[in-house]
């Protein structure tokens, strides 16, 4: 059996639509010590998947749990003055 492909697909795969928008790429700039704290918090618990935690691995997560609470809270103390668009209240 062969599957049909439209050309709609192909054309519209790498359209310029498609790409970021500057306001997009701003956000993901304001979320990024959030993404890599929480980079950090999984990487504390991938090293102890396949074992007991030690106590150093314990404060390694807890110590990333509260970079990942911090970076949290940091963003939505800049972001608590910026209006949403879409006007509701």
């Amino acid at each position: 059996m062969s599957h049909i492909v439209t050309v709609q697909d192909a054309v519209t795969a790498f359209a310029d639509f498609m790409e970021p928008t500057a306001a997009e790429l701003d956000a993901i700039e304001r979320e990024m010590p959030v993404i890599l704290a929480d980079v950090e918090l999984l990487d504390a618990h991938i090293v102890t998947l396949d074992r007991a935690p030690t106590e150093l691995d314990n404060r390694r997560i807890r110590r990333a749990r509260r970079r990942a609470l911090a970076a949290r809270v940091a963003l939505l103390n800049r972001t608590a003055g910026v209006s949403l668009p879409g006007g509701a209240a």
